[in-house]
């Protein structure tokens, strides 16, 4: 029988646990046997003494222990999964699902709903008219069987370890813990049962990891624990000082997602999207190299197969595949630039919290979400922008919401004489 204080006592001293003992705290804690103000006093023991490489490996494993895991082994093929961090615009998987399953690689992702500035997958998807998001296992295997993709949201059976220890640690001060956030991440994609993931890390200020060393040590550990699960890992360092495209807002960005998959789209999506498809296919059982795999993926993307696997996928899941069936919303209210000149900078996390206040977010997690409302950010950093152009539109519900949006939105951007030094869209690739 563990005791838990002791094991407190042990990590606030900087002291090792088994990994027996971890698993019998958080097996213990997950059945309600631990309450929550032991488990808030091991978050902060960990917050200040971090945890080995041995340590956070044991707690992932019993966090997925905790609850049940997607077999995916059925379907006979090595499945692929794609994880972001988060940030503001992040449309990346709505457009990488349908172009990995055009080029015949079933791809499997259980996502999660957006909370403060950054969005969540299901939101976006949930914008769609009719679209089902809660699959049973059974449900999501047949359809990556039959279409080649689906995207659900995590059922309560799957980690409910990490769901008690996630909502705790943000009411403690302890979510910025590289251990616990390779644990809570990495366990749900373990439990999700795919062969192969691409992990995109966000660093910037729209990021959680502002950044790129404590970034990096975040991939890393995410790295290892995927290593020491036999899963095969890539993982991405991507920019989010400036938002993802042009859409921020639940409608707005299935929009730009589909842009890509005809063909078009922004640089920056079509760039971010190439490249994780490109690791993905790498990593499937196609056998081709990352050069080809991005080949393949760029074709998918113009010849019109990434954009039926799309209509196929949506359709599965109940929704409407048309653009033209998204919720608009009623008020369209562009901000101006007066003077004129370069974006040096945009605020990002300022840009997500000003379409969090439209309504395109929550700041808890029971809050609904207004799918039509949101931020076309039109000019992006080095842009040249002329006197009395503008910088961005606010998609509103009503006049008095947009003028609020748009004092917040023309506050994010800072206009100088001379364009900003160029920073790469994809930091670092680490494998």
């Amino acid at each position: 029988m563990i005791r838990p204080a002791e094991l407190i006592e042990r990590k606030r001293d900087g002291g090792e646990l088994e990994a027996a003992e971890l698993e019998e705290l958080v097996l213990a804690y997950a059945r309600g046997d631990v309450p929550d103000y032991q488990l808030a006093a091991f978050c902060m023991a960990v917050w200040f003494r971090g945890m080995t490489s041995a340590e956070t490996h044991a707690l992932t494993t019993a966090m997925v222990a905790s609850g049940e895991t997607l077999d995916l082994s059925p379907l006979g093929r090595r499945v692929v999964d794609k994880h972001s961090t988060g940030g503001v615009g992040d449309k990346t998987s709505i457009a990488l699902g349908p172009i990995v399953a055009a080029c015949g690689v079933p791809f499997a992702k259980l996502s999660g709903r957006g909370l403060g500035h950054t969005g969540g997958t299901l939101d976006k998807l949930e914008s769609i008219p009719g679209l089902r998001v809660n699959l049973t296992h059974v449900e999501l295997i047949d359809q990556v069987a039959d279409v080649g993709l689906a995207i659900a949201s995590q059922t309560a059976d799957l980690v409910p370890a990490d769901r008690r220890l996630y909502a705790l640690r943000d009411v403690t001060a302890t979510v910025d813990s590289v251990p616990l956030i390779a644990a809570s991440i990495m366990s749900k994609k373990l439990a999700a049962g795919a062969d192969a993931v691409v992990l995109d890390v966000k660093v910037g200020d729209g990021a959680f990891m502002k950044g790129e060393t404590s970034a990096i040590e975040l991939a890393e550990t995410m790295l290892e624990l995927g290593r020491r699960a036999g899963r095969a890992v890539v993982c991405e360092l991507t920019d989010m000082d400036q938002p993802l495209g042009h859409a921020v807002g639940n409608a707005l960005e299935i929009r730009e997602a589909v842009e890509v998959l005809r063909g078009g789209g922004p640089r920056d999506v079509v760039e971010l999207v190439l490249a994780a498809a490109a690791h993905l296919l790498e990593l499937s059982d196609l056998g081709v190299t990352e050069d080809a795999g991005r080949r393949l993926a760029d074709e998918a993307r113009t010849d019109g197969s990434a954009f039926a696997a799309y209509e196929r996928w949506i359709t599965a899941q109940g929704g409407t595949p048309g653009v033209e069936a998204l919720p608009v919303a009623p008020v369209v209210r562009p901000v101006p630039e007066p003077r004129g000149g370069y974006v040096v900078r945009i605020a990002t996390a300022a840009i997500g919290r000003a379409a969090l206040h439209l309504g395109a977010g929550r700041t808890h997690t029971e809050e609904p979400v207004d799918h039509a409302v949101g931020i076309v950010c039109r000019a992006k950093r080095g842009d040249l922008v002329e006197a009395g152009g503008h910088l961005a539109d606010i998609h509103a519900r009503d006049a008095a919401s947009a003028d609020a949006a748009a004092d917040e939105v023309a506050a994010c951007y800072e206009i100088g004489d001379e364009p900003p030094a160029q920073r790469p869209l994809v930091l670092a690739v680490l494998r």
